[in-house]
């Protein structure tokens, strides 16, 4: 494609720039060949003229699309090239906080210096099972393909994780090995992962150090092989080193440190066990203080110091060999502080009493003389003599520190030597997984031989990796049939063989340092002379002639040779070893053993290791002296023969690359430094991948996602059926270069940049239609705008002229107005003349009419009054006639109505006559009489009531008349009073007159009075007026304060109902958790459970069983079920055959776990075996107090003996158990244990063997307790017998048999004893029987007395019963037993209420009448059916006799045969609702009903829930028999089976599913018919009779809510193994709305396409499951309340996983996406709306989801967005907000990427919500299931059996 269709303007660029690496620029116009200037425009705003190199005429590298920026692959990316690399790289990193990339087949991890929540166990379930391209890149990801491969391939895999120090290399390979273990699972009980993990800080300590760079770099590289089982479980782990820095040991850099282990020591140097090395702070010695630096800002070497220790505890290095090491790095410190004296310029000598070396001496255990002699001289060989040469000061000093350095390195290697012990495993390998931790290329200031070694192994890594990038390159090619070509990329062989090769530089390095007088001057000459002007890789600096330079393919890299030889030789002067071999200090001698006899597993070199199975089997014998030689070799020729075995190891896997990089030196989190990182990039072989991407076809698309992309391109003719047809012809007329792209099988193949070229098309193209659509909208915007403002104007001028209109009409109306008035002034002149004329008119005629009126009207008067006058004669003459018509004509009715009533009456009186009619008046009449008694009734009341009255008034009366008299009385009196006072009037007239006077006084006081009263009364109507206005504003101030107090009363009860639903909510998710960690329990449980399981039928195999109808219970059951299983174990376990024992080589060893299990239960019954004795010895004192009072009845006695010898042969057995199970294990671990167990000297064999002797002495023990309770019981039985009998206690036989039983010393000693006690044990009880026996014969009496009184009720009773029919006749005599023994019960519960004893053998003589009479009755049942049948055949031939006789008999016949009386039949009786079965029937009851039953016939065929209601009449008829062991065995059976079934089809939906309804209806069959009211409320009554009687079975209920539960979560897994497959892919990946999504370009790691195949899952296949499951459920009856849970469960899962998966893939975060997930959650919900679920909570369980969903199609720019993105994801946690906005990608170049700015004020606006941190919910996650109560409607008596189900044996009852 030529250059001027691609740089045209506006068209972006990336240019050179040396500050930020590269720059972008965008061309102001456009390019044409020729041109030597391209004008660009910077994003900084700046125009810049960029000028074209001359001589090559490159252009700038082109930018990509903005759609193609963030890519997970950088192979994604049309334009490769460095800038793009390193843009996508930091657009990913720091706008969307992502620090992996792929790149090819290297994932690119860059440290983000802060902790990202990331890899917690939801990101491993989530990467597990995916593939590599489905999911956002990860290290997960990486280790799940290389896990993936192994289990797929049968090949070995490798993950080789490189990088420079601090880059994470190994943190990245923690997670990998964090990975396997978590998927694969551990297949031992210790887990291999925390061991490796475990040794990480022991490996730091040693080998880790601070630099420049980091604070904790690792100074070695290491490879761990992580080993699998053929069931790809991790069994064990072995590590390898690589070039240990062992220089650092003597000599740091400027602010760097020596190894941490020795500033740990130093830190630490107070400890009491530390007191011994004599150690201070760290600058007192030479060896860590040449840094200047000895503490690193926020560690703690102390700290740090105990997690070594700790470290060390448990990988298994025991204290004293942790204290040997500790003296051997203090003896190293005091080495390094021992100073030399020059005696001449050849010789040197130490100081006398050197306390340095005396220090080294006592911990190194070595002479002090000799040792300071050999620090001072060499021994010199030569062919013919010995020699001891004096040596220098400098030469002394570079042999202490060789020595120092060569004590640390052996150091080293034992330590790792003994971690690979701990984690070496003795199961065979089947395969294997390599981590390999290994430093990545460096280049410093001054680069010496560790440089120069590391940059060896990183080029010869990088060859292998190009090796392997080129391979899968052609086999892509290969596999699509595209002509292959060869891609020219960079070989590193030359490199290599430089290094390598024959004379190369580690060959001529060898072979200087044998000469005597080499020196790094000579060797630097060799070089010279050898490859200098020879290879172009090798180049001498201008400057130096002691350094040269090697052409990597990283960098250049320039070496100084000082230093080389000493480096490569690592001389150590033979006799200073000799000397430390021959310490006392054990330990040290070990470290300088030779390879064969060395301890450690591999072999002891100072830079690398091998592998546990390169290890030889025998050492093999070499020739004398070869030992030496081996130790002559240079660690350059041991590195790169180590080196040799890595690439041997890498090449024979299957290689995953991880390349680290550093994004800044300054450990900033999320800070990018472009140039750090194109150095790291370039070293790391990133950008090698992308030219080699480049150089081929890079961009890889399918015809399928081809065409969906590019369908825009095509025209509806170019569409054919063919895809790959219609690919194939539009492609040829989009590009015309046929070799920029190439038709493979199932793929397109791009050159590098086309892709861009048709997103550039494809953006034209939807540009164009763009401008279309915008031109239309446009254009029908502005017409629309134009009609508006015409229909505007038309608006105005019609408003206009219609104003205009109004003023000319006003004008015509004012002219017109004008006018009329005129006319009416005229004709107001001329009509008031006219009026006065009219009115004097009218005048005179008023007048003269009225007078004519007058007249009239007076004539008018006195003829209506004539007429008033005739009216009334007249109708008093016509009344008059009427009246006597009237009485006439009622005196004919009267007389007509007598003669019609007396003939009435003479029929009424013939009527009467008859019964008939007097009833029919009877009846009226009572009505009437009931009537008129209502009316006499209320005639009383008004009676009643009237006399009240009465009485009322005539009591008013009374009073009132002597009132009257009282005042007639009273005026009388004074009537003379007054005539007596006339006399005294004269006498008052005058009084009068002065009292006028006084009275005119009086009232000039009043008026003064009054006008005081006045005033005052205006005073206090004023005062009250105040009063009044103050009272009403204290009312007001009081209904404001009410007012105020209402509202705050409000506040405070709305406050309190906000606290109390706050609270209830609070407990109601308190009691969820503690519902769900119940619930976890019991899935904790029955996991464990099943793992019991799994180990005994190991242990079956494994160990033969001497007595197999004995079982052990399980010590991990719960109380409960322990309790409830032990007889349904031991019935199991008689039913199994006699196993044969294995042969001994077959056996494999025994698990140590399961033995501590069996001795901790072993434990468990000796316990229970104590309690049981204390019980007895507690019993039998009892029985002593009860002998002293009476004499226990002989059959009473008897069952106490009974009791007792049960008792004693369970005691016997539970010992022999005991004694095999021991015995057992004795064997197993002495006989067939593995080796490094059951070694003699293994602390673990010597631990176990104690206990096991502790435990069998406590057997024996145990044996002679038992014994002596025998002997105990003995002579108890005997004493019991009557005195008359001789063969009481002195029978001599009894006694000689058994001491002849007694064969140990011991036994008969015992039993001696014992009979001792038994003979003061009979002496007390004789004197006690004296004494009670008078009591004993009155009570006798007693007894007989009411025995008479009772013999003769019995007599009366069977009279009775004899006159009764034979049937109700037995149903009276049972019901009167039964009455008999419930009151003979309560009788001797109120006799023996003090004596348990007596009580409890009355109860065993109870039972055994019971079952007789049980017997009895079934008897008697069987002959009553029998005898019924045989009636019906009888009673069936004699009808049919009849019939026959009626046939011959004619119909008149019939009808004079007189009625005979018939029979009427005893109707049967009734179903009681239970089912009868025989004990032996149990198991084939369980068999048939559990074990064998198919759930889909039942669910189809019968009721739901049969098996249960079966079970439950089974225990109903157990409970109406009393047999609590029947009961129990029936139970435990019930809930073994169920488990069983669910074990072995616990993957069946179907099967689960049912049982899960069964187990509830039985759960709940026992609560409605439990007999407590609050379960009894919704039972009829025939069901309440049908309730349980005599046993609560109350913890049974709690046992099958416990199985219930465990069911559930059983049936949930089911569920989710069944959906995860169908919810990615059928909610994410499947497009429901076609066309909405658009497929973006991908790199090499292709994701599952959305594009649905026919084998892909889609939302129909989900809506399908889910159908099935509900429709299952209803089917086996599930209560509608378990069903909504399960579908709350259901959709959980889906929005958990769909979740998930969309906040790990970026690919899925876009506005098209979020449309699809919203349709498909509506579908989700209209499927719960068609099931009637709406209200089981599993909407609300999607809310995340759809608020995810919202989020990714809401506006993401303004404040008000952030605040609306805030109110509505309230369901989201805060990581997930942002996790969601980082991820968004458009899928269209129209769509626009979430600004950082954006993303951070969600941040600030959410920083104070108080949610989870994590990341991804968590999909394992069960809600707590509750089983509400759901009685049944169904009654028992109903139930049928059907014959399919093979329980004939079974009878109603």
């Amino acid at each position: 494609m030529a250059a001027s269709e691609l740089y045209t303007k506006f068209a972006r660029v990336w240019i050179p720039d040396p500050e930020e690496v590269w720059k972008s620029a965008e061309l102001l116009k456009d390019y044409k060949p020729g041109d030597k200037v391209l004008l660009l425009h910077l994003e900084e705003g700046k125009d810049l003229e960029y000028r074209l190199d001359p001589k090559t005429k490159e252009l700038p590298h082109l930018r990509n699309p903005d759609i193609l920026v963030g890519e997970n692959d950088l192979t994604a990316l049309s334009y490769l090239h460095e800038p793009a690399v390193l843009h996508n790289l930091r657009v990913r990193f720091i706008d969307s906080k992502l620090i992996y990339t792929y790149c090819g087949i290297v994932l690119v991890a860059i440290n983000p210096y802060e902790q990202l929540p990331i890899y917690g166990e939801d990101i491993i379930n989530a990467y597990s099972g995916q593939n590599m391209g489905d999911m956002d890149p990860h290290i997960f990801a990486v280790a799940e393909e290389a896990y993936k491969q192994m289990a797929r391939d049968e090949r070995n895999q490798s993950i080789i994780v490189s990088g420079e120090s601090g880059a994470g290399k190994t943190v990245s390979a923690k997670y990998a090995m964090r990975y396997f273990a978590t998927v694969s699972g551990s297949a031992s009980e210790a887990n291999v992962e925390e061991k490796v993990l475990a040794s990480n800080p022991i490996m730091e300590s040693i080998g880790n150090a601070k630099t420049t760079r980091n604070d904790n770099s690792s100074r070695f590289g290491k490879y761990i092989e992580i080993g699998f089982d053929k069931r790809y479980r991790i069994i064990g782990a072995n590590m390898r080193t690589y070039l240990l820095e062992k220089s650092r040991v003597v000599f740091q850099a400027e602010e760097e440190r020596n190894y941490h282990i020795f500033y740990q020591l130093c830190a630490s140097a107070n400890l009491p066990e530390f007191k011994m090395l004599r150690l201070g702070n760290a600058n007192n010695f030479h060896y860590t203080k040449q840094g200047g630096s000895p503490v690193i800002e926020g560690v703690d070497d102390t700290k740090e110091m105990a997690h070594t220790r700790q470290a060390c505890t448990l990988l298994g290095i025991s204290e004293s060999y942790q204290m040997g090491i500790f003296r051997i790095l203090a003896g190293i410190l005091h080495l390094g502080n021992v100073a030399f004296t020059s005696r001449d310029s050849d010789s040197c000598t130490i100081p006398p009493k050197h306390e340095p070396l005396s220090i080294f001496s006592d911990l190194m255990g070595v002479d002090y003389e000799e040792m300071c002699h050999w620090l001072c001289h060499r021994k010199l060989a030569t062919a013919t003599e010995t020699y001891i040469k004096p040596i220098s000061k400098l030469q002394a000093t570079n042999a202490r520190d060789a020595l120092a350095k060569h004590i640390y390195a052996k150091l080293f290697n034992w330590i790792v030597d003994h971690v690979n012990q701990a984690l070496h495993s003795a199961v065979k390998q089947h395969s294997f997984i390599g981590v390999l931790d290994i430093y990545g290329f460096e280049t410093f200031e001054i680069n010496s031989f560790e440089q120069f070694c590391i940059n060896y192994a990183n080029e010869k890594l990088q060859q292998q990796f190009n090796m392997h990038v080129f391979k899968l390159e052609q086999e892509e090619y290969m596999k699509e049939q595209i002509p292959w070509t060869l891609i020219d990329f960079y070989d590193n062989q030359p490199c290599i063989n430089l290094i390598e090769s024959k004379l190369g530089i580690l060959d001529l390095l060898d072979e200087e340092c044998k000469m005597p007088k080499g020196t790094d001057d000579t060797w630097a000459q060799k070089l010279y002379n050898t490859h200098l002007n020879k290879c172009t890789l090798f180049e001498k600096p201008r400057l130096s002639n002691k350094a040269f330079i090697i052409q990597h393919f990283a960098d250049k890299v320039e070496y100084q040779c000082e230093g080389f030889l000493e480096k490569n030789k690592d001389t150590v002067f033979e006799e200073q070893i000799k000397v430390l071999k021959s310490s006392k200090f054990k330990m040290l001698p070990e470290l300088f053993q030779d390879d064969e006899k060395a301890i450690s597993p591999t072999s002891a070199t100072s830079s690398g290791r091998t592998p546990l199975t390169r290890t030889p089997a025998k050492p093999t014998k070499g020739r004398p002296g070869q030992t030496a030689k081996e130790h002559k070799k240079t660690v350059g020729h041991q590195f790169r023969n180590s080196l040799h075995l890595l690439m041997e190891t890498l090449n024979a896997t299957t290689p995953h690359y991880v390349r680290c990089i550093k994004p800044n030196d300054f450990k900033f989190p999320f800070t990018f430094d472009e140039k750090r990182a194109v150095q790291q990039l370039r070293a790391c072989g990133v950008l090698e991948t992308i030219r080699i991407s480049a150089a081929g076809f890079p961009s890889r698309w399918t015809y399928q996602e081809f065409f969906s992309r590019y369908r825009v391109l095509m025209k509806q003719k170019d569409v054919l059926s063919d895809r790959k047809q219609t690919c194939k012809n539009v492609l040829e007329k989009l590009i015309v270069d046929k070799d920029k792209y190439q038709f493979g099988k199932t793929k397109i193949f791009f050159r590098a940049g086309q892709v861009a070229y048709l997103e550039k098309l494809r953006a034209d193209k939807l540009r164009a239609a763009c401008i279309r659509i915008q031109k239309t909208i446009r254009g029908w915007l502005l017409r629309k705008k134009y009609l508006r403002m015409r229909r505007a104007a038309i608006t105005v001028q019609r408003y206009v002229r219609g104003y205009q209109a109004r003023c000319y009409a006003k004008f015509l109306r004012r002219t017109k107005a004008a006018t009329i008035i005129q006319k009416n002034w005229r004709m107001y002149i001329i009509r008031r003349r006219y009026k006065m004329k009219r009115t004097a008119t009218i005048v005179l005629q008023s007048y003269l009419r009225g007078y004519l009126a007058r007249n009239r009207y007076h004539k008018m008067l006195r003829e209506h009054k004539a007429v008033i006058i005739q009216k009334w004669v007249r109708g008093w003459l016509a009344r008059t006639y009427y009246k006597r018509s009237m009485h006439a004509i009622i005196y004919l009715q009267c007389c007509f109505r007598r003669m019609m009533a007396k003939r009435e009456l003479k029929k009424l009186k013939i009527e009467a006559r008859s019964v008939e009619r007097y009833k029919k008046l009877h009846i009226g009449m009572e009505n009437k009489i009931m009537q008129l008694q209502r009316k006499v009734d209320e005639q009383n009341k008004d009676y009643k009531c009237l006399m009240e009255k009465l009485t009322n008034l005539e009591g008013i009366y009374t009073s009132e008349t002597e009132k009257l008299r009282s005042d007639l009385e009273r005026l009388q009196l004074s009537e003379e009073e007054a005539k007596i006072a006339t006399g005294r009037v004269l006498s008052l007239q005058e009084e009068i007159a002065k009292l006028r006077k006084d009275l005119e006084q009086t009232q000039s006081e009043k008026k003064s009075i009054e006008e005081r009263a006045d005033r005052y009364k205006q005073e206090t109507e004023q005062l009250v007026s105040n009063l009044k206005e103050e009272n009403t504003l204290l009312k007001q101030e009081k209904e404001a304060l009410n007012h105020l107090i209402v509202e705050q009363a409000k506040e405070m009860t709305e406050t309190m109902e906000k606290k109390l639903v706050e609270e209830t909510k609070q407990l109601e998710l308190d009691l969820n958790d503690e519902r769900l960690r119940y619930q976890n329990l019991l899935n904790e449980f029955s996991r464990l459970e099943e793992r019991y399981d799994d180990l005994k039928e190991e242990m079956t195999l494994m160990v033969n069983v001497p007595k197999p109808g004995h079982k052990r219970t399980d010590s991990t059951h719960s109380s409960n079920e322990s309790e409830y299983t032990f007889s349904s174990e031991i019935a199991e376990t008689e039913d199994m055959p006699l196993r044969t024992e294995e042969p001994s080589e077959k056996k494999v060893p025994l698990d140590m776990s399961l033995f501590l299990k069996l001795q901790k239960r072993v434990t468990e019954l000796e316990q229970e075996k104590q309690v049981m004795q204390d019980e007895l010895d507690r019993k039998e004192e009892q029985v002593l107090r009860s002998k002293a009072k009476e004499e226990e009845r002989p059959q009473i006695r008897g069952a106490e003996l009974e009791y007792e010898s049960l008792k004693r042969q369970e005691l016997e057995s539970e010992n022999k158990k005991l004694k095999n199970e021991l015995n057992e294990l004795r064997k197993a671990l002495s006989e067939k244990s593995a080796p490094e167990v059951t070694a003699p000297g293994a602390p673990a064999y010597r631990v176990l063997m104690e206990q096991l002797t502790s435990v069998s002495e406590e057997l024996d023990v145990r044996k002679e307790e038992v014994l002596i309770l025998r002997s105990q019981l003995v002579s108890q039985k005997e004493a019991i017998q009557p005195k008359d009998d001789k063969n009481t206690m002195t029978d001599s036989t009894i006694l000689l048999e058994d001491v002849q039983k007694m064969k140990d010393k011991g036994e008969i000693a015992q039993a001696y004893i014992g009979l001792k006690e038994t003979n003061r044990l009979l002496e007390s009880q004789l004197q006690s029987q004296k004494r009670s026996h008078e009591n004993e014969a009155e009570a006798l009496r007693g007894e007989i007395q009411s025995l008479k009184e009772e013999n003769n009720r019995q007599q009366q009773l069977l009279a009775q019963n004899l006159q009764l029919p034979p049937e109700a006749r037995i149903e009276a005599s049972l019901q009167h037993e039964i009455t008999r023994l419930t009151n003979e019960n309560l009788y001797f519960e109120e006799l023996y209420a003090d004596d348990p004893k007596k009580y409890q053998s009355y109860r065993i003589s109870l039972y055994k009448r019971m079952i007789d009479l049980m017997e009895q009755l079934e008897k008697q049942d069987k002959t009553v059916r029998k005898l019924k049948k045989q009636l019906k055949v009888f009673a069936k031939k004699i009808g049919e006799l009849e019939v026959g006789q009626m046939e011959n008999i004619s119909p008149g016949q019939i009808i004079d045969e007189p009625i005979r009386p018939v029979n009427i039949p005893r109707k049967e009786k009734d179903f009681q609702g239970m089912l009868e079965y025989k004990k032996e029937d149990e198991q084939k009851l369980v068999k048939n009903l559990i074990l064998e039953l198919k759930p889909r016939g039942v669910a189809v065929n019968l009721i739901p829930g049969l098996p249960a209601y079966i079970l439950f009449m089974c225990v109903r008829h157990a409970d109406y028999l009393n047999d609590d062991q029947k009961v129990r065995s029936l139970l435990t059976s019930t809930i073994n089976s169920i488990k069983k079934v669910l074990k072995k089809k616990g993957d069946d939906f179907e099967t689960v599913s049912f049982w899960l309804s069964n187990t509830c209806r039985f759960l709940h069959c026992l609560k409605q018919y439990s007999g407590e009211e609050g379960f009894m409320k919704h039972n009829t009554s025939r069901q309440n009779e049908h309730c349980l009687t005599n046993f609560d079975l109350a913890e049974y209920r709690q046992v099958l809510s416990d199985l219930a539960i465990q069911i559930y979560q059983q049936l949930v897994r089911v569920l989710e193994n069944i959906l995860q497959p169908m919810i990615v892919s059928g909610m994410l990946e499947h497009e429901t709305i076609q066309g909405v999504s658009g497929v973006k370009p991908t790199g090499l790691r292709k994701r599952t396409s959305s594009i649905a195949d026919e084998g892909t899952y889609t939302l129909d296949s989900i809506l399908r499951q889910l159908n099935s499951f509900h429709s299952v459920m209803c089917q086996h009856g599930m209560d509608p309340e378990l069903i909504k849970q399960v579908v709350k469960q259901m959709f959980y899962i889906v929005g958990a996983i769909t979740l998930n998966n969309l906040l790990l893939r970026k690919d899925m975060c876009s506005w098209s996406k979020g449309m699809q997930i919203r349709y498909n959650v509506s579908q989700l919900e209209e499927w719960l709306r068609d099931k009637n679920l709406m209200n089981s909570g599993a909407k609300e369980t999607l809310e995340p989801l759809i608020q995810a969903a919202q989020l990714l199609q809401v506006k993401k720019k303004t404040d008000d967005d952030a605040e609306a993105i805030c109110s509505m994801c309230s369901a989201l946690t805060t990581a997930q907000i942002v996790k969601v906005l980082n991820l968004y990608t458009p899928v269209n170049e129209f769509e626009e990427r979430v600004s950082v700015s954006f993303i951070r004020t969600i941040q600030m606006r959410l920083r104070d919500r108080k949610d989870s941190p994590q990341l991804l919910m968590d999909a394992k996650h069960i809600f707590p299931v509750t089983f509400p109560f759901n009685p049944s409607s169904l009654a028992l008596e109903t139930i049928q059996i059907p014959a399919s189900l093979g329980l004939g044996f079974i009878s109603r009852v």
